[in-house]
């Protein structure tokens, strides 16, 4: 009888402990805005210079950024703020006005002049 209490406690606390573990291959999507295959590269680039971020890739029509990152080793909010540094604004946070003049010209997608010239 002892052996199946310590065999219960045991897979109990080996399941608790599963669950919750952080996931080393979680997935997300950010919204991120941007006009060109320049700030493609750039989101991208931002992304996966931080630490933990497996992949990214960002759609240049849907603006959504797809991610594979460790969760014990980054998060959404760490990831935004670098995308963030380079000038980017997301769905929740704008980028600095600071990090935004930096971006090429040709990628100012807060001008409406630019944003035009990138339509179809």
């Amino acid at each position: 009888m002892k052996l199946f209490k310590t065999t219960v406690i045991t897979l109990a606390l080996l399941f608790a402990s599963i669950s919750f573990a952080q996931n080393k291959n979680a997935r997300a999507s950010i919204e991120v805005d941007g006009v060109c295959m320049m700030c493609k590269k750039r989101i991208e680039k931002a992304s996966l210079n931080t630490k933990g971020v497996k992949s990214a890739i960002w759609n240049v029509e849907t603006h959504e950024l797809k991610l594979i990152f460790d969760e014990r080793k980054t998060d959404i909010e760490t990831i935004s703020n670098s995308v963030l540094a380079v000038g980017h604004d997301t769905k929740t946070v704008k980028a600095t006005d600071e990090a935004y003049s930096k971006v090429h010209p040709c990628c100012k997608y807060r001008d409406e002049e630019v944003l035009d010239d990138h339509k179809d």
